[in-house]
């Protein structure tokens, strides 16, 4: 078992590591404003059919977990590359039923 603690980490990977973070807190700038657009187109929808978009919900709950991968791998939380260098994580926890407004 290789403990890290105790090892000094490479340079070279520390610097690998590095860019590929920087690419990601840039990924979750984006993430994060689709998000927030997301969820205004989904107000918007809302409030003129008086019902949600279910698609929409479903890939709003997607671009959550995905930004959520995004800062564990920025604060050295998680390993795997997020997405484009890996597949897109499976939603952490399905959209919950029903939606209520009170």
């Amino acid at each position: 078992m290789n403990d890290f603690q105790n090892d000094k980490v490479p340079r070279g990977k520390a610097a690998t590591r590095l860019i590929f973070t920087l690419i990601s807190m840039i990924v979750l700038y984006v993430v994060q404003f689709v998000i927030q657009a997301l969820s205004l187109i989904q107000y918007a929808i809302l409030l003129i059919t008086r019902s949600y978009s279910e698609p929409l919900r479903k890939f709003s709950n997607q671009a959550a977990t995905y930004s959520y991968r995004l800062v564990r791998y920025i604060t050295l939380n998680e390993n795997q590359r997020p997405f484009p260098f890996s597949d897109l994580p499976p939603a952490l926890e399905p959209p919950e039923d029903p939606v209520r407004f009170d």
